[in-house]
């Protein structure tokens, strides 16, 4: 044989060989036991569990990523605990965002922040009122806002029995003093009397007893009668003006004192038990705290609201608070120790409240518990839970539509009469088959 005849025959031996130990690597590798491999039944939605589908993705409803539904440990089984008892895996938990915390019992301290607003105290605030029809003829630089003294002069009004009135005042004085000492009571009497009813004439028209005093120790008539401030305090409202006729009974000046003042609170009725005549509270504006107390008053209720009207007094040193001011009011509530959950923990249907408790192994039991007070996100359990309990307080609700729907088919006619021939085949339900909403399908030979 040649030598290019013997390199082919090498070659081609060379690539046999290769051929044959590339084909061996290909065998397919030993199947895992099917012990192994759970096998998995569908697709569901934790939210919609009715909806299953036979290849992953997101449900139609509501958008929630599906969760594989595995043969003989499907999610949400029922168990051997009380009625309503869930299993759930942990990956089901994951998803729905179930967390869980200690039922503990302790004192609670609260602060309650309510908004108020600063009004003057009642007994501190002075209308001044036109005694009779009258003319503005001089108004001093008082306008609102501004801070007067006591007896300061506000405003000079004239009116038509002025001249008159002081007049006859000037005539009882000359009279009294002309009767001299000498005269018998019953001839002093009638001019005493008359005195009286002249200075009653000109208190009658508005003027003040300084002003009257003034008449009598000058002996001269007053062409106007003055208004003068009743206390030391802010002008909260002036409604007249320079010329100005007015009637009597028409408010001229309002003159409030805030150097106490009261802040108006509204409390809901449900944080009303926790606050009590006299407690104490602190009232916060601008940086500063002032502190405060609780009127002696009864409590209005807003109907429209529902709300508390609450009154506060503190004392404003340096009148820092303004009428109609917005305040933060704060107030330290203590309680005594008591069994609390988390306030999201409790569903509440009206009838009845609910809470779902950790059993260990992945099993949640619904419970019905009796609640008391409730404090900022804090709830009082009188009765149904102890102390060291794990119960959940996210994915609650979720849990909840589960336990109802399974102790909807447990309380089925069907279920009742038959429960192991009336069990769904894969998701282990008991189902009423007679339910004129009843969905039928088959699956592995069963329906």
């Amino acid at each position: 044989m040649s030598t290019p005849a013997k390199v082919a025959a090498s070659l081609c031996v060379a690539v046999g060989i290769f051929v044959a130990g590339y084909m061996a690597n290909r065998q397919p590798a030993p199947v895992a036991s099917s012990a192994a491999v759970r096998q998995v039944l569908y697709y569901t939605c934790p939210m919609h569990p009715q909806y299953r589908s036979e290849r992953p993705g997101d449900c139609p409803s509501c958008g929630m990523r599906l969760v594989p539904a595995y043969a003989g440990d499907s999610p949400g089984s029922a168990t051997a605990g009380p009625p309503g008892t869930l299993r759930l895996s942990a990956e089901t938990q994951q998803l729905i965002g179930v967390r869980t915390a200690e039922v503990v019992k302790s004192p609670t301290s609260h602060l309650l922040r309510v908004p108020g607003r600063i009004t003057v105290d009642d007994a501190r605030l002075y209308r001044i009122v036109a005694a009779a029809d009258g003319w503005i003829r001089e108004l001093g630089q008082n306008t609102v806002g501004t801070f007067v003294a006591k007896d300061q002069v506000l405003a000079s009004y004239y009116t038509s029995n002025l001249l008159a009135g002081s007049q006859t005042l000037l005539y009882a004085m000359a009279t009294n003093e002309q009767s001299g000492p000498g005269y018998l009571g019953t001839q002093r009497g009638p001019t005493t009397l008359s005195l009286q009813v002249a200075i009653d004439t000109l208190r009658s028209l508005g003027m003040s007893e300084a002003q009257i005093a003034e008449i009598q120790r000058t002996r001269q008539a007053a062409s106007l009668i003055r208004i003068s401030s009743p206390t030391s305090g802010f002008v909260l409202a002036r409604n007249i003006s320079p010329e100005q006729r007015f009637d009597k009974g028409a408010e001229l000046f309002r003159i409030g004192d805030i150097g106490h003042v009261w802040v108006v609170t509204d409390i809901f009725e449900k944080d009303s038990q926790f606050v009590r005549p006299g407690s104490l509270a602190s009232v916060r504006y601008g940086g500063r705290e002032f502190p405060a107390r609780m009127s002696d008053v009864l409590q209005q209720l807003d109907p429209e609201s529902r709300t508390l009207k609450t009154r506060f007094e503190l004392d404003n040193p340096g009148y820092f608070l303004r009428p109609d001011m917005f305040v933060d009011v704060e107030i330290q509530v203590n309680l005594p120790a008591a069994v609390t959950v988390p306030a999201d923990a409790v569903i509440n249907s009206g009838l009845r409240k609910t809470v779902f408790v950790e059993r260990g192994g992945g099993e949640f039991e619904p419970r019905l518990v009796e609640t008391g007070w409730r404090l900022g996100d804090r709830v009082q359990i009188a009765e149904g839970l102890k102390p060291g309990e794990r119960i959940v307080v996210s994915g609650n609700f979720l849990i909840d539509s589960e336990t109802r729907m399974k102790l909807a088919a447990l309380s089925s006619p069907a279920a009742t009469a038959d429960r192991a021939a009336e069990t769904d085949p894969v998701c282990g339900m008991d189902v009423d088959p007679k339910a004129p909403t009843a969905i039928r399908a088959q699956y592995g030979g069963k329906t």
